[in-house]
């Protein structure tokens, strides 16, 4: 069930960019795959494929968007992440390498070649820990803040365009009933991670 979304979002989804994207209608895409499987297997309640089939779409759609925003400064997405966390920590001290990781939810590995790449375009630097002279800091460059500054405030401006077609008041409820999914799915997730019992 999990394929026919994905499929259906990555070869029938209208083009989006720092354009626009396809009127909304009564019945989606998303309608069409529940339809099938109601036709085909009635029994299934498929509730739950729509409710994520649709969060699915949504996500795919507006990180394409942000990626082809944030290629105008000549960044990636995954880059943005990295000049992000750093630019929100505040401060002039950085970031050990360490605290980004968990902050990206990456591996030591992938961090490492992210920050290679964004330290050799000149966006952040790598210097010795004061406090402790084995251990590294990562902070910005005054090229790297002015970068994230401007590629934030772009990516919000789309964002906020993609979002012009509900009212406030709709965009309010939404984020409350994105919260309280996001709860629910973070903590039945943590129920079958291995390890989670008796946290």
């Amino acid at each position: 069930m999990y394929l026919d979304i994905k499929i259906l979002s990555i070869e029938n989804l209208s083009t989006v960019g720092c354009g626009s994207i396809g009127a909304v209608t009564d019945r989606d895409g998303v309608d069409e795959i529940v339809g099938q499987w109601a036709r085909e297997r009635p029994e299934l309640d498929t509730t739950a494929m729509a409710v994520f089939g649709r969060v699915y779409r949504t996500a795919r759609l507006v990180g394409d968007a942000q990626e082809r925003c944030y290629a105008r400064f000549g960044i990636t997405r995954a880059d943005f992440d990295v000049l992000a966390t750093l630019r929100r920590a505040g401060g002039a001290d950085g970031l050990s390498p360490g605290r980004l990781t968990g902050a990206l939810m990456l591996s030591t590995g992938g961090t490492t070649s992210r920050l290679d790449r964004l330290e050799r375009a000149g966006h952040l630097v790598r210097t010795p820990d004061p406090a402790d002279r084995r251990a590294l800091l990562v902070r910005l460059t005054d090229s790297g803040r002015a970068l994230v500054d401007e590629a934030v405030t772009a990516g919000l401006a789309e964002q906020q365009r993609l979002l012009g077609g509900m009212s406030p008041a709709d965009v309010a409820r939404l984020q409350d009933l994105l919260r309280e999914l996001l709860a629910s799915v973070e903590e039945r997730a943590a129920e079958e991670t291995p390890g989670s019992a008796g946290r």
